[in-house]
């Protein structure tokens, strides 16, 4: 890292201490920061600060900070509870690093063509349409962010291996569909790395995904490997999607191939997990250890 990176004399906070918040503060504990974390419901610990807009619950920050990382999506009416509630706070604090974790459904579907940052933001799903507004507002808070797009975000815990045991898993085709993810550490790598750079380099815009776009039944094939278990009947979108509730019917409704190239080639950060095959791999060895 850096002298603009996160340090020890850094002072944190993640707003929304969910999975990737969660993971992000680790990080950077490990690197010696002081952190603190967002919570919408009370909990112990001096780290943990209770946000929660719909109980008028929102915390005094902490001064002095140094860097912070939005994780929250927009609520129930497509607001933003940060930006609403704490936005002119934040505007106060000596912040050298913003990032804001958006969403690749900005870009909407391209029927599987390949898209970047430049690519036009043509977000069909509702959900979206209030991730690209909340995006667009922050960027122009004047705060020294960036806004981190990512697809499916998946690691330890959020794998498909428990629904494979259970026998709950779908294996479902859909002719020419591909989808995106990442692994949640390669999302703080990439955040860490983003934070390790002179600001001027730091672009507003980032695409944060692997290399490796593909059907979903590849990936689920992959999991069933992995657990040496069989896979469910396979199963055509068309007799399926009637089953499907409308959030997951979502999920098929767009179509695109993320491009890394501006995080991996320009700024020249290295994925720890290239493809789900190390990723998934990495994840199944994680959750074993935790079980022991």
């Amino acid at each position: 890292m850096t002298s603009h990176g996160v340090k020890p004399s850094s002072r944190v906070l993640v707003i929304g201490g969910g999975y990737t918040g969660q993971r992000f503060a680790a990080a950077a504990k490990t690197q010696g920061a002081q952190v603190w974390l967002t919570s919408r419901s009370a909990r112990e610990g001096a780290q943990w600060l209770h946000f929660n807009a719909g109980e008028g619950a929102i915390p005094q920050l902490p001064e002095g900070l140094s860097h912070v990382l939005i994780t929250l999506p927009p609520n129930g009416s497509g607001e933003d509870d940060a930006y609403n509630l704490l936005k002119e706070a934040l505007q106060q604090q000596p912040l050298q690093w913003v990032g804001y974790l958006s969403t690749t459904g900005v870009y909407g579907d391209s029927q599987g063509r390949w898209v970047d940052e430049g690519s036009p933001t043509q977000p069909g799903l509702r959900r979206s349409q209030s991730r690209l507004q909340c995006e667009r507002r922050w960027l122009a808070s004047g705060l020294p962010l960036q806004s981190f797009r990512l697809p499916a975000i998946y690691g330890p815990g959020r794998c498909p291996f428990q629904q494979l045991q259970q026998g709950t898993a779908r294996l479902i085709h859909k002719p020419q569909q591909v989808f995106c993810r990442i692994h949640v550490d390669d999302i703080v790598g990439a955040l860490l790395h983003c934070c390790g750079l002179p600001p001027e380099a730091r672009p507003a815009l980032l695409n944060v995904s692997d290399d490796l776009p593909c059907p979903s039944s590849e990936t689920l094939g992959f999991a069933a490997h992995l657990l040496g278990c069989k896979l469910p009947a396979l199963r055509t979108f068309r007799d399926a999607e009637g089953e499907m509730s409308p959030m997951a019917l979502s999920f098929w409704a767009d179509n695109r191939r993320i491009s890394n190239a501006l995080l991996c080639q320009d700024l020249g950060y290295s994925l720890l997990y290239p493809t789900y095959r190390e990723g998934f791999t990495a994840s199944w060895e994680e959750e074993q250890t935790h079980l022991k």
